[in-house]
């Protein structure tokens, strides 16, 4: 942490080889053992504000190698991409049908026939051409279309929120980075200052100022601000990992995050009006009731005549006399009406419906499931607002209380150990402090991933925006082929 202009700080980290290297400042000025702690309690409140160097990792840039890198998210489009065929599936019922079948061999012929003997060898062979076009299936063509596309839909709505999924996991790991560094440095610090402490408080128990259970106190602090130290690395490692994980690479050199707050709603009602009408899931619930609807009209339509014509032609060699050859055209028109066939197809319509209504409940849950999760989110946001509020005016009275209690104990008003009582609560407060500004951050995030709009169009993500609209395009009436529009 390095204090900057008017008692700020900003937080750097470097992580050569993935290992977070935090210089460390000493916090100890003189024997008179005085934190500066107004630089360090303001210190993760002023890095989420301060502008970043030109060489330091933002948030945005991170999020824009979570967006084009992110694996979860990759395997998303992917399937969309999956589930675009399904159309060019289903168009296919619109067009016709062709074959062409080839047969060849050698028969041998022998026998009697009228007095004649009859001894030949035949090659019958022959190749025709066989066409099928269906002119009418009930509609099952149509609804098969609808329902596929009713699909791509709801993946798209899939993608958008793995999307957002993956960007929020992104943040919080961005923040978690910086916090756990900030956090570290401040337990490291504190170990300094504690052994400054001790070697004070071991000089005047050799001049006989204070006894030996304030040695040990002091002694006992330390061992515990130490250990203290061990889990802050501990956590900051653990964070490193996630941020790998989420992010792609390792975290160097992490610039200060900020809040976004330009696209939390006004207010709570608000929030939940636009979560209601834009959230992926939500969208998405509505697009399966959609895709249920349209398989039961599917069903409907085993129950109506099939309509279709076919158009043959045939050239035949050697069929029963050697040396000979045909041929036949032929165009026939066939009309299949259903009386009844067991009674499958209606209890696959009778099935279909219930689907419809699974799916019109679950699209309920899922909006109230949005509608829970705005509110969490929102409330987590107000509570990290007021919290940074109350952790900062927290830190500046530990600040005065711990110079006073200082002043009182060089007077013999105060012992060791409230000295000690002090430090650990203005330390607690800034841990406090740190936490709460994460959390600042990070809530303010979580509202906009929880109205839908956590997307690289809503954010300031450097990076081009994937449409999944481009691949559909492209194979949606590809009447043949089998490499993918990428290449593959």
């Amino acid at each position: 942490m390095r204090r900057g202009p008017c008692g700020s700080s900003e937080i750097r980290t470097e992580t050569p080889q993935g290992l977070m290297d935090v210089k460390r400042r000493t916090l100890a000025t003189g024997s008179a053992l005085r934190l500066t702690a107004p630089a360090v309690a303001a210190g993760f409140a002023a890095a989420l504000t301060l502008a970043s160097p030109a060489l330091s990792e933002t948030l945005e840039s991170a999020l824009a190698k979570a967006y084009g890198g992110n694996p979860q998210l990759n395997a998303s489009r992917a399937l969309t991409r999956v589930r675009d065929e399904d159309v060019a599936i289903a168009v296919s019922g619109y067009r016709p049908t062709a074959a062409v079948n080839v047969q060849a061999g050698v028969t041998q012929q022998g026998g009697n026939l009228a007095g004649t003997n009859i001894d030949q060898l035949l090659k019958p062979a022959s190749a025709g051409l066989v066409v099928n076009q269906t002119l009418f299936n009930g509609f099952q063509t149509d609804n098969n279309t609808r329902r596929a596309e009713s699909g791509v839909y709801g993946q798209r709505e899939t993608l958008r929120f793995t999307e957002m999924s993956v960007l929020f996991s992104a943040v919080q790991a961005y923040m978690n980075v910086l916090s756990d560094t900030a956090t570290l440095e401040l337990r490291r610090n504190n170990v300094e200052v504690l052994e400054e402490q001790l070697r004070q408080t071991r000089d005047r128990f050799n001049v006989g100022e204070v006894t030996r259970t304030d040695v040990a106190q002091a002694e006992a602090r330390l061992a515990g601000a130490r250990a203290d130290v061990s889990a802050a690395e501990s956590a900051l490692r653990t964070s490193i990992g996630i941020y790998r994980q989420n992010v792609g690479v390792e975290p160097r050199q992490l610039a200060p995050g900020r809040p976004l707050d330009r696209y939390v709603p006004a207010n709570l009602d608000q929030a939940i009006s636009v979560g209601l009408r834009e959230h992926p899931q939500v969208l998405s619930a509505f697009h399966a009731v959609d895709a249920a609807e349209a398989q039961v009209k599917v069903f409907e339509g085993t129950l109506y005549p099939t309509l279709s014509v076919q158009g043959q032609v045939q050239q035949a060699y050697d069929q029963q006399i050697a040396n000979t050859s045909g041929y036949a055209a032929s165009i026939l028109g066939r009309l299949t009406i259903p009386l009844y066939q067991g009674g499958q197809e209606y209890a696959q319509i009778r099935q279909a419906k219930e689907t419809v209504g699974q799916r019109r409940i679950e699209a309920e849950q899922v909006r109230d499931q949005v509608r829970a999760q705005i509110v969490d989110f929102w409330g987590r946001l107000e509570a990290a607002k007021a919290r940074v509020i109350a952790s900062q005016a927290q830190v500046q009275a530990n600040e005065v209380a711990l110079n006073g209690v200082r002043e009182e104990a060089r007077v013999g008003q105060r012992t060791t150990l409230d000295v000690l009582n002090a430090q650990q609560e203005l330390l607690n407060a800034r841990v406090n402090l740190i936490t709460a500004q994460r959390d600042r951050v990070i809530f303010s995030y979580g509202v906009v991933q929880a109205i839908g709009r956590l997307t690289v169009r809503f954010t300031a993500v450097p990076v081009a925006a994937y449409s999944p609209k481009t691949h559909f395009d492209q194979v949606k009436d590809l009447w043949f082929g089998i490499r993918t529009p990428d290449g593959r």
